[in-house]
């Protein structure tokens, strides 16, 4: 799953890698450690500008809120727990079809955090039971320093409670796309010493689903709507492309927010067994 990532880079950065065209200074973000659901993040999606006279689709960096909210919701209340939809069903799911055949986007992040999940807390959940308290995180991000760009999907949702004219009746909202988690080693293997994970499925079971630069235009094409050339493209990214190190604790209160969160540790602060 995704629960929690980091996303540093700034939106001229930003710009540049996902070849946007328009974006709006006045929806910069401040740099952002412990993205948690909820807040508002980046995100690169291609439709065409509100009120133009040429309908072509534009490329956009635009902020919006991580936790879908349906079109057809008739609160927000249920966001927080929108936050993933697993590309194996989203072409399916009432509350997510209509935006994968049509409103995708990426979300840029430099890595995301996991919590090592014990052998019993994973069958827990698994079967769809209540765990335990999570136990030591660890950062995932790609090898070289590279963006990461999560599949994402967006919504536009209406606030029926407010005038059309009032700057907080629309609503932006966004999932995070996850799969099974990879399998094979890490591109530089886990803790520096040799313990710890030694591979993204053996910190937990899912993962988001990154995607490849070549993958990215045919990705944020709106002009794509057929379901099973869009999940021809939800393939897993290239194996050993990512590194995953344990970090402090303190990323798991949502409270702290600095690249001291970013830190790798010599070793996990708490021992787990794989």
């Amino acid at each position: 799953m995704c629960g929690r990532y980091a996303a540093s880079r700034r939106p001229e950065d930003l710009v540049g890698l996902f070849g946007v065209e328009k974006w709006e200074p006045t929806e910069t973000l401040a740099p952002d450690w412990n993205v948690a659901p909820t807040k508002s993040v980046h995100a690169v999606l291609e439709r065409p500008l509100k009120d133009a006279a040429d309908r072509r689709p534009v490329r956009q960096l635009r902020a919006m809120r991580w936790g879908l909210v349906p079109s057809w919701a008739k609160s927000p209340e249920g966001a927080a727990k929108m936050i993933n939809a697993r590309s194996e069903t989203v072409h399916e799911k009432p509350s997510f079809r209509r935006a994968f055949e049509s409103r995708r986007c990426l979300l840029p992040a430099d890595g995301y955090y996991e919590w090592v999940t014990g052998a019993g807390e994973r069958e827990l959940e698994e079967k769809g039971r209540r765990k335990r308290s999570r136990k030591q995180p660890y950062f995932v991000t790609p090898a070289d320093g590279s963006v990461m760009a999560m599949a994402g999907l967006y919504e536009f949702w209406r606030d029926p409670k407010l005038p059309g004219d009032h700057p907080q009746a629309w609503w932006v909202t966004c999932s995070v796309l996850t799969t099974e988690a990879e399998p094979e080693p890490f591109a530089t293997g886990g803790v520096s010493d040799g313990a710890g994970p030694r591979s993204l499925a053996e910190i937990h079971p899912r993962m988001p689903l990154v995607l490849p630069p070549d993958r990215w235009d045919a990705w944020l094409d709106p002009a794509r709507t057929d379901p099973a050339e869009l999940r021809s493209l939800l393939a897993l990214p290239p194996a050993g492309v990512v590194r995953a190190y344990p970090v402090a604790t303190a990323v798991s209160d949502v409270r702290n927010n600095g690249p001291e969160l970013l830190t790798e540790l010599e070793a996990p602060e708490e021992t787990t067994l794989f």
